[in-house]
């Protein structure tokens, strides 16, 4: 992370800039489209995002251990530790892992509620016992605490035009999409790690189950009960995205580019999805990096774009104000 950045933020601590370095690199190394998503964002809101989402990763690390080497009570130990870890840190304790420190900070810096990290490692509980969702309630009490609550931390540090209450649900609605098109795209992935994210009766609807889902995974591509199935599990995302949409608007105009550059890229991941036939078996889709590319530059035109108009609206309102005060 730049010197840049952390100035603009006002992060003078040495230790905490080296902790949102170190978040940095894991925003860079792991969330392709988040980290670019989040160059649209001003210098010195960038810190925070980058803290959010280190925090993500690392307890990703821990529930689906890269190394495949944590056996699961290792993993539960570890995952609770960080939790303890986090609820300290927040509480104004010390911490000596940079993420949390990072973090801690940021939810000072922002006002983010407790009570979103609360849910969040909950819900991040769940993925070491629960492999299955019977309906959609059961996933979304589950996409909540492991996505939602995502988009209500980073909320603060968008900012907001309009009460941040209204900008609220579609702040979540959003995480929401995000996520349901990570379970699409990750169907192959997942059932690797032995776990379903798609709802049971919607799936069943359909004649599609579990054992379906592994015999697809088998012969490396959907039959068509399955594309069908994952249609509807396509159009309904699509609905959530739709929904979410109108929250944009409700953000602070500097913020806009950055979370139009994450809806569009990721909009796009369904795109492919329908593409490839449903092909999430075998291959794991994505959007090209030319595109990725195409949308950050476009991104990039609107933030300039964005930063003029803020400039002229306050050289106006300092134009006004020295009136008012009886200048010539």
């Amino acid at each position: 992370m730049s010197a840049h950045e952390l100035d603009a933020a006002g992060i003078r601590d040495h230790g905490l800039r080296a902790a949102y370095r170190d978040c940095r690199s894991l925003n860079s190394a792991h969330g392709r489209t988040y980290f670019l998503a989040t160059r649209m964002l001003p210098p010195a809101r960038r810190p925070a995002i980058h803290a959010l989402y280190g925090l993500a990763r690392q307890v990703d690390d821990i529930v689906d251990d890269p190394s495949d080497t944590l056996d699961h009570e290792t993993r539960r130990v570890r995952l609770d530790q960080l939790s303890t870890e986090l609820d300290s840190a927040l509480g104004g304790g010390h911490s000596d892992s940079p993420v949390v420190s990072a973090v801690a900070d940021t939810a000072r810096r922002y006002g983010i509620e407790h009570r979103h990290f609360t849910a969040f490692m909950s819900a991040m509980r769940q993925d070491l016992t629960v492999t299955d969702y019977p309906n959609r309630r059961a996933l979304d009490e589950y996409v909540h605490g492991s996505a939602e609550v995502i988009g209500l931390e980073v909320l603060p540090v968008l900012g907001t035009e309009v009460p941040r209450s209204r900008a609220a649900p579609y702040a979540a609605a959003l995480g929401n999409a995000f996520q349901l098109t990570n379970f699409l795209r990750d169907v192959g992935e997942d059932l690797r790690r032995g776990r379903v994210y798609l709802p049971a009766d919607e799936l069943a609807v359909f004649d599609v189950d579990r054992q379906r889902l592994y015999r697809c995974l088998r012969d490396g591509r959907p039959d068509r009960q399955v594309r069908r199935a994952l249609g509807d599990q396509v159009a309904r995302t699509r609905a959530l995205y739709h929904y979410a949409a109108s929250g944009i608007e409700m953000l602070d105009p500097i913020a806009r580019p950055c979370i139009s550059t994450a809806y569009t890229l990721y909009g796009e991941i369904l795109d492919r999805i329908v593409e490839s036939d449903y092909d999430v078996f075998a291959n794991r889709v994505s959007v090209s990096g030319a595109r990725r590319l195409g949308v950050a530059l476009t991104g990039a035109a609107e933030v300039a774009s964005a930063r003029i108009r803020a400039r002229s609206t306050e050289a106006r309102e300092h134009m006004s104000s020295f009136s008012t005060l009886g200048g010539p």
